[in-house]
């Protein structure tokens, strides 16, 4: 955009140049005739080329305007249905639940293998979306990266200084990015 109003502003110029040099033959008497017929053909380019330039400068901008307005208006749409398909995938796990409440047993076999297919397929559905749980465990170095230390206890053994003593809540990752730390108690 720079180099066309460079370019329109150059052209301006050589208008403005060519108009001086008219009016310096109409009081120099010096000008030949084979001059004057040439000013005139080059003013009428020259003017021509200015209009041409700004012509396409608003046309530019006015693309650049309904392009920035057309994003704008796309990332509120994407914001408004962000969650729009993980929502769709839950739904399902939402039938289940209501399912096993209508069915509901007081046979607590019954109910806990209902509970584990339905765990089984909501841990599934957040896999399927890149969802991974960390492998965290007592024992393990503990690394900021993917730990957060809630507290600090005695290490009930001397091997456990400094390492994970329990695991308060799972870790979660998205891809290679941390989702949720996991919570862990450290041994001092």
């Amino acid at each position: 955009m720079n180099n066309q109003n460079n370019t329109v502003e150059k052209k301006e110029e050589e208008l403005e140049m060519a108009t001086e040099n008219s009016n310096d033959c109409a009081d120099n008497s010096g000008c030949g005739d084979g001059e004057t017929d040439a000013k005139p053909e080059t003013e009428a380019k020259a003017e021509e080329e200015v209009v041409d330039y700004q012509d396409k400068y608003l046309r530019l901008y006015a693309e650049f305007d309904n392009f920035r307005k057309r994003t704008m208006r796309e990332r509120a749409d994407l914001i408004r249905t962000a969650s729009q398909d993980v929502l769709e995938k839950l739904l399902p796990l939402l039938d289940d639940f209501e399912r096993a409440e209508k069915n509901s047993s007081d046979d607590i076999k019954i109910i806990r293998e209902g509970m584990n297919l339905i765990h089984t397929k909501f841990d599934s559905t957040l896999a399927a979306k890149g969802l991974k749980p960390m492998e965290v465990k007592a024992g393990d170095v503990f690394n900021v990266d993917f730990h957060e230390a809630i507290t600090n206890i005695p290490a009930p053994t001397p091997d456990l200084v400094g390492k994970i003593v329990d695991v308060v809540e799972s870790g979660y990752m998205l891809g290679d990015k941390v989702l949720r730390y996991a919570k862990v108690v450290i041994g001092q």
